[in-house]
C-alpha cells in the first residue's frame, strides 16, 4: 500500500525594497515564511531570486506556483514575486 504524502508550505517573498544610493537598480528584499517562522534571507542590488530558490530546494522545497504584482500603470516595473513552496513531511518510523 502506497502511503499519502503529508505537506509543509512556505513561501518566498522577493519584494522591491526601492534603492540604495544612485545606482541604478532597485534592491530586492528576500523573506522566507515556514511553519518555524520567518527568516530575512537578505537583499540583492538587483532581480536575482535564484540564489534563494537554490537555497530553498537545498533545504527541500519544492516550489509548485509563482505570483509577479506589477505597479499598475508601469507594465515594465515589477514590485514583488511570491514562489509558493511545500516539502514532505517525513513519515513517523514504523509507518
Amino acid at each position: 500500500m502506497d502511503l499519502v504524502a503529508n505537506w509543509e508550505y512556505a513561501r518566498l517573498e522577493y519584494r522591491s525594497a526601492g534603492t540604495f544610493g544612485a545606482d541604478k537598480f532597485m534592491d530586492w528584499t528576500a523573506t522566507f515564511h515556514h511553519p518555524g517562522g520567518v527568516l530575512r534571507w537578505g537583499t540583492d542590488e538587483r532581480f536575482d531570486d535564484l540564489r534563494h530558490l537554490n537555497r530553498a530546494g537545498a533545504a527541500g522545497w519544492q516550489s509548485y506556483d509563482r505570483t509577479a504584482i506589477h505597479v499598475i500603470n508601469e507594465p515594465h516595473r515589477l514590485a514583488s514575486v511570491t514562489y509558493s513552496m511545500r516539502r514532505p513531511i517525513p513519515a513517523p518510523n514504523g509507518q
